[in-house]
């Protein structure tokens, strides 16, 4: 391979039947990518010989194609090299579809699978990995290479030094051994980055579907339905309930899940979830909680708390097939000293019984999409999240474990000085769609057509007078024309120059009292300022109640400052 196509930048695409093909190559030419549209196989190879950053191909080009040509040159590729493949693949769930796609991902080892339909931003991001990926690969070449000469020339002068010379070849020699680690450290980092950017956006879009179907369902619940239909919907929520948990997953191990930490009392706060726990374990595992009565408040977020105790006590009970004993146990740690980490600290531990990991998995615990159970049994997120969970509350996660006796993950997490709140009634409140008086206007401000047309059921349904607007023009056109609006509900991505953030701040400018919510799908679009700024914020996928207590609050808050 010559070294100047190494470093080319070009993405080849081949998606030969349809429009996908010509559609994607102008979508990236008109981003600034280098493209190259390959309309058969056999230009395909050919682009692939002459040198590629990334190849985004439609599976079904592939589909009947002896594609052992392409085999032979991925199997010859240097060590540094391994050209990325973004894969558009199709709904089909056929035995010999799935058998096929699973080879050709075998084929291709570095792949990424994008499943149809995707929007142009989930395409853009992928691709963008893949070629940050291939950038850093030219670079891991480079670092090799001159590693090599610097080895050779060492080399040399070891042959014409004396033996004089031989401590200072040892330190050297040393030297070397460090830079290998530094640079094996910065290529996980450069990793792990790249995993985060394109969780990011696939949760965004995911949690769009998520709200879609969820609303949908709320939808359903109010009207009268057969018993038959009761159970379709208590299962389609339970699978939008998994698919929520998987994206917090996501987000947690890529640490750009925006945590709203607070004082927690940790004894209070497993006792809560006893029932929990007992629901989603089997009769055969008994659950203990424990706790030192005089336990130090913690500052985290509870709701995250609660996900991480519950993927440690299903991880236990499945370590545990033939039934056992899980211990929740918290209890202080004072004054402690352990590497970055000093102060004072509560130690929360799951333990079990069970079966216990070996010493190759206790090495890859902590490593995303690592699992040892079967295929569609976990999805390798859980202790990942539990470790983005503990960094951010600026602790951390250890584990212990030994075959046939059992396993305990501990979390360490710093004291608080701030005292949790009292404990409230557990008493419902009644959710009232607004304040007294006429009801409210809502300017809902959502692109996403399908989204906006149930979130305007919803509003409807709690009693509000709703205005739409696709972007934050015609929404800043709304409020000039003079109509009444009482509350902007907005998304915060949105096309068209202005997004929800800096809508809401235009708004603020504009008519400082009125109330303005924001909501979206990603995460990373929310950040601490927006609430030290008094915005209103509900991430999706979100219930009927949630909205309805949000604009509520947003509503109230408004008429208290109106009051004074």
């Amino acid at each position: 391979m010559d070294p100047k196509q190494e470093d080319s930048g070009r993405v080849l695409v081949f998606a030969p039947i349809g429009r996908d093909g010509a559609a994607s190559a102008e979508l990236l030419r008109r981003a600034g990518i280098d493209t190259q549209n390959c309309t058969d196989f056999g230009a395909l190879l050919n682009g692939i010989e002459e040198g590629a950053a990334a190849v985004f191909m439609a599976e079904e080009g592939l589909y009947g194609q002896n594609y052992q040509q392409l085999a032979s040159w991925i199997e010859r590729q240097p060590t540094w090299s391994d050209l990325p493949f973004v894969v558009l693949t199709s709904k089909q769930e056929q035995a010999a579809i799935l058998q096929w796609r699973q080879r050709l991902i075998e084929v291709l080892r570095n792949v990424s699978l994008l499943e149809r339909p995707i929007q142009g931003i989930t395409l853009m991001s992928a691709i963008r990995a893949a070629l940050r990926a291939r950038k850093r690969q030219y670079q891991l070449r480079d670092l090799l290479a001159a590693r090599e000469r610097a080895a050779q020339q060492l080399e040399a002068l070891v042959v014409e030094r004396t033996r004089e010379l031989a401590t200072a070849n040892i330190e050297l020699r040393n030297e070397i051994r460090e830079r290998e680690r530094a640079e094996k450290s910065l290529r996980q980092a450069q990793k792990m980055e790249a995993i985060g950017q394109l969780t990011g956006g696939v949760a965004h879009d995911f949690n769009n579907l998520l709200m879609v179907i969820s609303a949908g369902l709320q939808m359903l619940e109010r009207r009268d339905d057969l018993g038959l239909r009761v159970r379709i919907v208590d299962s389609m929520r339970q699978a939008i309930e998994r698919g929520a948990r998987l994206t917090r997953q996501l987000l947690a191990f890529s640490r750009r899940t925006e945590l709203n930490p607070q004082p927690v009392d940790l004894s209070r706060q497993i006792s809560r979830m006893r029932e929990l726990l007992e629901r989603s374990l089997r009769g055969d595992v008994d659950v203990r909680l424990e706790a030192d009565e005089d336990l130090w408040p913690v500052e985290i977020d509870p709701g995250e708390l609660e996900l991480v105790i519950l993927n440690l006590a299903v991880n236990a009970r499945d370590a545990m097939p033939n039934g056992g004993t899980i211990v929740v146990r918290a209890y202080n740690v004072p004054e402690m000293k352990d590497g970055n980490l000093s102060g004072d600290f509560v130690r929360l531990s799951v333990e079990d019984n069970g079966t216990g990991m070996s010493e190759e998995t206790l090495q890859r615990v902590f490593e995303p999409f690592f699992t040892t159970k079967e295929v569609g049994k976990g999805s390798g997120l859980g202790l990942a999240q539990v470790y983005g969970f503990a960094q951010q509350s600026g602790g951390t996660v250890t584990i212990e474990s030994r075959l046939g006796v059992g396993t305990t993950v501990s979390l360490l997490l710093p004291r608080s000085s701030k005292a949790p709140a009292p404990e409230m009634d557990g008493a419902a409140t009644h959710i009232a769609p607004g304040l007294s008086g006429p009801a409210l206007c809502v300017l809902l401000v959502e692109d996403d057509d399908e989204v906006a047309s149930l979130l305007g059921q919803m509003l409807d349904e709690l009693g509000y007078l709703v205005t739409r607007a696709s972007n934050a023009q015609a929404a800043l056109g709304a409020l000039a024309n003079g109509r009444r609006i009482d509350v902007v509900f907005s998304d915060i991505m949105m096309p068209g120059g202005m997004n929800g953030i800096e809508l809401a701040r235009e708004i603020r400018r504009r008519k400082p009292d009125l109330p303005v919510v924001l909501t979206s799908g990603n995460a990373e679009a929310f950040n601490a300022n927006l609430w030290s700024e008094g915005l209103e914020i509900l991430p999706k996928p979100y219930q009927l109640e949630q909205l309805a207590a949000t604009l509520r609050n947003a509503a109230e808050h408004r008429a208290s400052l109106s009051d004074r």
